[in-house]
């Protein structure tokens, strides 16, 4: 899909569906009124399938960021022990954020490229641990931390709350939020959802809730009792909702619905697929260790001799096609490649395509049409 004259296929945001676009038009409505009440109803109950949960599903009008914050800042209190493995941007912002609140964090180290497994964990767990905060799918290195469900379930042993980032991972890969026992579960609506960038969705379990009510401390405009009081009772959000953002969710969680959370978790897989099966192709290195490769993000190492930039202005200018540098110590090692929302067999061959012709021309020794062949046996197109 082309929108603007791009094929987005950044990390996110992502590209969104015409019927997703369109359900934005739609004339707006109080949010204090019936019609916003059934709109909002219909959103969480469908958000709660693409969790898997029965818990609350609170819709924020923010940023997958906001909505980590607002997990955090109503949990912790100053003074709170919490553990967090860092492996990325976005677990170091996980950490930065506990901090801030005036949490004592514990850091976990990772190799970049890697992910946290129980051993390197448990040593650092014990009694006093408030929570164990983790990023399920971590953005800047593309890196799925598969040990997840045993991580979940050592922080459990010590009577500790799981707090989860699955901003860049949610429905774009295995996430049962209630079978893995996880407590607070955040994600953003421009990834693997297929929607327009601009609102946070955050799960509450019962043990978190008794966690949030005992805390003194809970922000004002993110306070989740105030929230769920407006949910439960009115069917309303606390304070004024980006209504024009809610009715693409609604259209994007209703399409989420019909296709089914499997079949669209095996979409991503199967095309993650034929991203990496290209990438071997072309001669190219796929940044993470292979046990810990994301499905939704594809960091590739940049070649040898090939700046980054110009790899992705190439690509930008000639083909139309959007794809994301490094960050942070990455920012000209790798390049990053969202494979989530609306991914399909099509937009992988453009991508793959845009991407051989581009580093051939940048003086990298590219096979013609190695990398295409390759991700159509994946495909099953060959």
């Amino acid at each position: 899909m082309r929108q603007d004259g791009f094929l987005i296929m950044l990390p996110g945001p992502t590209n969104v569906p015409d019927r997703v676009l369109r359900a934005m038009c739609k004339p707006l409505i109080g949010h204090r009124g019936p019609e916003f009440r059934e709109l909002h109803e219909r959103i969480v109950e469908n958000a709660r399938y693409a969790f898997q949960t029965e818990a609350d599903v609170f819709v924020l009008t923010c940023s997958g960021t906001g909505g980590v914050a607002c997990a955090l800042e109503n949990v912790l209190q100053p003074g709170d022990e919490v553990v967090v493995p860092v492996m990325g941007v976005f677990s170091e912002r996980m950490a930065e954020t506990a901090r801030r609140r005036g949490a004592k964090v514990v850091e976990v180290p990772v190799a970049w490229g890697s992910a946290p497994i129980r051993e390197q964990v448990e040593p650092f767990m014990h009694e006093d641990v408030k929570a164990l905060c983790l990023v399920y799918n971590e953005t800047s290195t593309g890196v799925i931390a598969r040990e997840l469900p045993a991580l979940a379930e050592l922080a459990k042993e010590h009577g500790a709350l799981v707090v989860v980032d699955a901003v860049s991972v949610l429905g774009g890969d295995v996430l049962p939020v209630d079978k893995w026992g996880i407590d607070i579960c955040i994600t953003g609506s421009q990834k693997c959802l297929a929607c327009p960038p601009g609102l946070a969705l955050v799960s509450v379990s019962e043990e978190a809730w008794r966690a949030i009510e005992a805390n003194q401390h809970r922000p004002f405009y993110f306070d989740l009792v105030r929230a769920r009081e407006f949910l439960r009772e009115r069917r309303e959000t606390p304070f004024t909702p980006a209504i024009p953002l809610f009715y693409a969710l609604d259209e994007a969680l209703a399409m989420l619905r019909e296709e089914g959370l499997e079949k669209r978790i095996e979409r991503h897989a199967r095309c993650a697929r034929a991203f990496y099966a290209a990438v071997e192709a072309m001669g190219l290195r796929a940044f993470p260790e292979p046990r810990w490769r994301s499905q939704t993000v594809i960091a590739v190492e940049v070649p040898e001799g090939v700046d980054s930039r110009a790899l992705r202005s190439a690509m930008k200018e000639r083909y139309g096609v959007l794809i994301g540098g490094g960050m942070g110590k990455l920012r000209e090692r790798i390049v990053r490649i969202g494979c989530m929302g609306i991914i399909s067999a099509r937009e992988v061959l453009i991508t793959v395509g845009a991407l051989e012709d581009c580093l051939r021309d940048l003086g990298f020794p590219v096979e013609a049409g190695a990398g295409s062949e390759a991700a159509k046996r994946e495909l099953g197109l060959l």
